[in-house]
């Protein structure tokens, strides 16, 4: 999932974890918390088995005020996937590296807009699926929900959206 204000992009893995492929892009809109339960509904029907979120760094390392949005988002991304599990994972370069892939494939620049997001998710997944199998470690850090004090606890009879 490459995260930004206006969009997210979605990708996917092909079931042995090996390929990662464009899905969708998802609108988002101020007010509008619609985009959340598409998601959700998308992780349902693919029978998702693990979400991962874009983290934006600079290349020092370092998170700005995009790297906090990308964390709220996928805290309540998992707060309505559970008990789906959500990860951050680093994603430096993610979108320079999808506008480089789409010029070499001839998109140009206008038809990129709706399409980059995907490939920048493409990117993150595709780094994401090559760490873990080399490292034998799922990548990134998992997003952790706190307990609510007047519920059962995260993940625990929440309905999806």
């Amino acid at each position: 999932m490459d995260v930004g204000s206006v969009r997210v992009g979605l990708s996917r893995s092909d079931v042995s974890g090996l390929l990662a492929t464009p899905l969708e892009t998802v609108q988002r809109v101020d007010g509008d918390d619609s985009h959340y339960g598409r998601i959700a509904q998308i992780v349902t029907e693919l029978a998702v088995c693990e979400v991962i979120v874009g983290l934006p760094r600079s290349l020092s390392g370092a998170e700005g005020a995009a790297a906090g949005l990308a964390r709220a988002y996928s805290v309540e991304v998992a707060r309505r996937v559970a008990p789906v599990p959500v990860r951050l994972v680093d994603e430096r370069l993610s979108t320079v590296t999808a506008h480089q892939q789409l010029r070499q494939a001839g998109v140009k620049g206008r038809k990129r807009r709706p399409v980059v997001d995907q490939a920048a998710a493409v990117v993150i997944l595709q780094s994401a699926l090559d760490s873990e199998r080399a490292s034998g470690r799922p990548p990134g850090t998992p997003v952790v929900l706190e307990a609510d004090p007047d519920g059962p606890g995260p993940g625990h009879g929440e309905a999806l959206t």
